[in-house]
């Protein structure tokens, strides 16, 4: 019961010290024996500044319950001592308590909305004080909870602030000891918050798939912080005070999120930049998390009462736009990152009630055709800006949660699956980027790399099923379908990301991918034998022979049964029908067998790098690639006809030939020309390459049975430049024959060694193989002055006159040897015989009494002085030449009856006579007078 002694200064100074002492029971029967004095608000003071903030809060949650309720009764059992004031006076009493200075219960930096209700402002200031005293918050909700129904004020506060943080440092993420005090929660920015609140959900605690934190974080931490108005509240009043110092917003600048979803903006924020930095956090964040509709208030409030209609509907569109905006910005062009894409996809379509979509795998089998017709154009190059910024923006289209929009970014997702499935990276961003651009050449080269990167690589470059489906594949994606539709035409652009690129350059591309993987009889159903041709026959002849050039170039076998150029000569036969009249078809079949002829040989043009087919076909002067033939395999030239065979199969392949490009323009005259151009420079060929293995005899032979045959005059007339503008037409030029003469001539040079191979018969000829070398040269030489141009007679001349020495020369050798042959079978040596008296008789022989033969200089000279004096001489001259030189043609040509009868000519003078005709016409020539028509046309 109350003293009557006790003044009400010493009741405060008692009641001090219990609340110091955490003594509440006997605190209890005080204030019951002194109601008047112990007012409410006084005890709440007492408690909140003497009460020891680490007294559990169930020790004196009954005991407010009483006090503010006006049931605090006298406890007998917990008696009060007032034995501690004894000889204090009420004087000193008084002036103690003047310096109490109890603490408000308003707690500091207090929002200017804070409640005037005493317990509500206690419990919140409490709360603080043990947060801040000790770190203890998980005493606060022993505190607090048992009040939440008197004060919304306070349930507000509690929802909004200590459930969050309970949950962030002691429920979900208890692991990480770095907590936050109520304090400074409370002052942290919507930034600053959402942050805090999910810097831990990102990171995975388990290795657990079906791991709920984000959706948990989301709905356990996020929503309870976003509950209520009160930190909208608290920002105006900080935006109040602060208004002066504020600069106002130009008039042209967008204009500011609406405040009261501010918050909810800095979370849809948060999701937009995890999709950038680690897209499966984005991914899981909105497949497990249902919106801001979405919340766990721990059962202190109804989840489904705190939102009004208009602000449920705002904020899950934003949060699905938020949804798209997080899809495109995924930078990852993986199919596990596009599998992710689909789950937004997927999860946005199932919140807005739409039509479900298939799987990315069924979805890219199916390619159902995609209607985006709205009432404003999605794909359009205006559109390509908000998806470089701007995409949480009312404005976009793209991420606007609509049908038009949710079908657009499927038909991106189906085609970035189609590329990344075949090996060709695409991210959705990129598409989009692809398709809104409209530029035709970055179509094309996204075209290009999927073939390149796609089929192109297939390790088993895929069966004619594999390529149908990826034809079908390219061509949807320059509509994505919708020809079936009826909203698209093959003549007109597409909607698609290949909509620019005309549909014949995709049909072209399919074709080079079909054939470059060797999937020809399904290129020939499709291109050639299908009723409806997707490219014309010009366009077709022109990409089957470009495909087949492409795959000679690369070859590196030269064998037409191995590697590109088997691949080549396929081509070529798949499309018969188309290439039927082509030249150039025609010219690339004759390259493969020529390609294939010279591949069965050894040859290396540079060194140590193997002969492949490209270096024929650019090869400025192909021909000459024969005569590298014959210097690399030994005795190769004996097989002549096979060369000659492939230098014609070079000019029917329309290869060039002396820096003259043959091509398909030029008459069949020239075309003759070309081949017998062939023929005589391999014949040539071949006879310097026998002649380098010492083989004159084979040489010889060639020259004599083939170049004679083959071989023209070097000095034909060639074009002449100055003489184009005449008025007068001309005889086009004639090629000039610069191979046969040098290769005569070479032989006429030649002489013989030990390493000379042996003659295997020796017909007609000289059994003295030196005199019978003699006369082969001296022919060779005579085959050479007929062709040789006028600077090099000279040179002949020279090399005749030195062999003609030395057959003279060989001659008196032989004749000696003979004389000493017979005298040493005279009668003299025989047993028996007798002596006889030698007269002085000239030596008598089967062969003395031949015409000496006449030098062919004297011949010169008196073909000079005649030339002197007069043209009708010289005339006169030639004629005789003439027909001396046909006369011994003629002789050497008849049959060997014939040439039995005249055995008295030596074969040497038959050749001085041959070369006497010749020299006789070329003398003529030298000196300017005009040449016997009958000649000139045997030229």
């Amino acid at each position: 019961m109350a003293g009557p002694q006790l003044s009400p200064a010493k009741v405060v100074l008692l009641a001090v010290q219990l609340a110091h002492k955490a003594e509440v029971s006997h605190l209890r029967t005080l204030i019951s024996q002194h109601r008047k004095t112990l007012r409410t608000e006084i005890v709440l003071r007492v408690i909140l500044s003497h009460l020891p903030e680490s007294l559990e809060s169930s020790q004196y949650v009954q005991f407010l319950q009483d006090l503010v309720e006006g049931d605090i009764v006298e406890d007998p059992n917990f008696p009060v001592d007032k034995s501690v004031l004894d000889g204090l006076s009420d004087k000193e009493a008084s002036k103690k308590v003047r310096k109490l200075r109890l603490l408000p219960l308003l707690w500091p930096n207090a929002p200017a909305d804070a409640p005037e209700d005493p317990l509500t402002l206690f419990l919140i200031h409490r709360s603080l004080r043990i947060d801040e005293n000790t770190g203890l918050i998980t005493q606060v909700p022993a505190l607090v909870t048992p009040f939440l129904q008197r004060s919304s004020y306070l349930r507000t506060w509690f929802i909004s602030t200590i459930l969050p943080l309970l949950r962030l440092n002691y429920e979900y993420h208890p692991q990480d000891g770095s907590n936050i005090s109520i304090a400074v929660f409370e002052r942290l920015d919507d930034e600053a918050g959402v942050k805090l609140l999910l810097s831990r959900s990102n990171i995975p605690e388990t290795d657990d798939t079906s791991d709920e934190t984000l959706g948990r974080d989301l709905r356990g931490l996020i929503g309870p912080w976003m509950y209520g108005d009160n930190r909208l509240k608290r920002r105006k009043i900080l935006r109040k005070s602060t208004f002066d110092a504020q600069t106002v917003p130009p008039l042209d600048e967008a204009p500011a999120v609406n405040e009261k979803y501010a918050s909810w903006e800095e979370v849809f924020k948060w999701i937009t930049a995890q999709a950038t930095s680690g897209w499966e956090t984005a991914v899981q964040t909105i497949e497990q998390w249902e919106g801001p509709g979405d919340v766990d208030l721990g059962g202190y409030e109804d989840r489904n009462a705190w939102l009004d209609e208009d602000d449920q509907q705002h904020l899950e569109q934003r949060y699905a736009r938020s949804a798209l905006a997080a899809a495109y910005l995924i930078p990852e062009a993986s199919l596990d990152a596009l599998v992710g894409v689909h789950r937004i996809l997927s999860r946005t379509i199932t919140r807005l009630d739409l039509e479900r979509i298939p799987t990315l795998e069924v979805a890219g089998g199916l390619l159902s055709p995609v209607s985006i017709r709205g009432e404003n154009n999605i794909v359009s190059p205006k559109n390509a800006v908000f998806l470089r910024n701007g995409l949480m923006d009312e404005q976009n289209i793209l991420t606007k949660p609509s049908k038009v929009s949710l079908r657009f970014l499927h038909a991106l997702l189906i085609s970035a699956f189609l590329f990344t499935r075949e090996r060709t990276a695409l991210s959705v961003l990129r598409a989009g980027q692809v398709t809104l651009r409209q530029d035709e050449s970055e179509q094309k080269m996204e075209l290009a790399r999927f073939m390149a990167k796609g089929p192109g690589l297939s390790p088993t470059k895929g069966d004619d099923r594999y390529w149908t489906r990826i034809r079908n594949e390219i061509l949807w994606m320059r509509s994505w379908g919708a020809e079936e539709l009826g909203e698209a035409t093959d003549g007109l652009p597409g909607k698609g990301i290949f909509g620019q690129i005309p549909k014949e350059y995709m049909e072209v591309e399919i074709l080079k991918g079909l054939l470059s993987n060797s999937r020809f009889t399904l290129a020939n159903q499709i291109y050639e034998k299908s009723p409806e041709r997707p490219i014309s026959k010009g366009v077709l002849e022109e990409t089957v022979i470009s495909a087949a050039m492409e795959a000679y170039d690369n070859a590196t076998n030269p064998n037409k049964t191995r590697g590109g150029v088997k691949r080549c000569h396929e081509i070529l036969r798949a499309f018969r029908e188309t290439l039927a009249n082509s030249i150039r078809s025609t010219q690339l079949e004759h390259l493969i067998i020529v390609t294939h002829a010279v591949g069965e040989y050894r040859l290396v043009l540079k060194q140590k790098e193997p002969f492949t087919p490209v270096a024929l076909r650019v090869h400025a002067d192909p021909i000459s690639i024969i005569g590298r033939i014959l210097e690399q395999n030994p005795r190769s030239y004996t097989k002549i006809n096979d060369f000659v065979w492939m230098g014609k199969e070079m000019t029917k392949a329309g290869l060039p030939v002396r820096d003259t490009t043959v091509d398909s323009t030029i008459s069949e005259q020239q075309f003759l020309d070309q081949e017998s151009v062939a023929e005589r420079r391999v014949v040539a060929m071949c006879i310097s390459a026998a002649l380098a293995e010492d083989d004159f005899e084979t040489a010889y032979s060639y020259i004599t049975t083939r170049l004679a045959a083959i071989a023209s005059q070097a000095h034909t007339r060639t074009p002449d430049h100055g003489r184009r503008g005449g008025l007068f037409a001309e005889r086009p030029p004639r090629i000039i024959d610069d191979w046969s003469w040098k290769a005569a001539l070479e032989a006429g040079k030649y002489r013989r060694t030990s390493q000379t191979t042996k003659p295997t018969h020796l017909g007609n000829s000289s059994g003295n193989p030196e005199i019978r070398h003699l006369e082969q040269r001296m022919d060779c030489l005579s085959h050479a002055l007929r062709f040789a141009p006028k600077s090099t007679l000279q040179e002949i001349l020279n090399a005749y006159r030195r062999c003609e020495e030395e057959l003279e020369t060989q001659t008196k050798l032989e004749a000696e040897q003979e004389e000493a042959w017979d005298t040493q079978g005279d009668d003299k040596a025989m047993p028996g015989g007798f002596g006889v008296k030698k007269r002085d008789v000239a030596p008598y022989s089967s062969r003395a009494a031949e015409e000496a033969p006449m030098s062919l200089f004297d011949l010169s000279r008196a073909s000079m002085a005649r030339a002197q004096s007069g043209f009708s001489a010289l005339a006169s001259l030639q004629n005789k030449m003439g027909n001396l030189s046909v006369e011994a043609l003629g002789e050497s040509g008849m049959d060997s009856e014939s040439s039995a009868a005249r055995q008295a000519m030596r074969k040497r003078d038959q050749l001085k006579n041959v070369a006497t005709g010749a020299l006789a016409s070329g003398v003529g020539w030298l000196i300017g007078a005009t040449p016997n028509p009958g000649n000139s046309q045997n030229h």
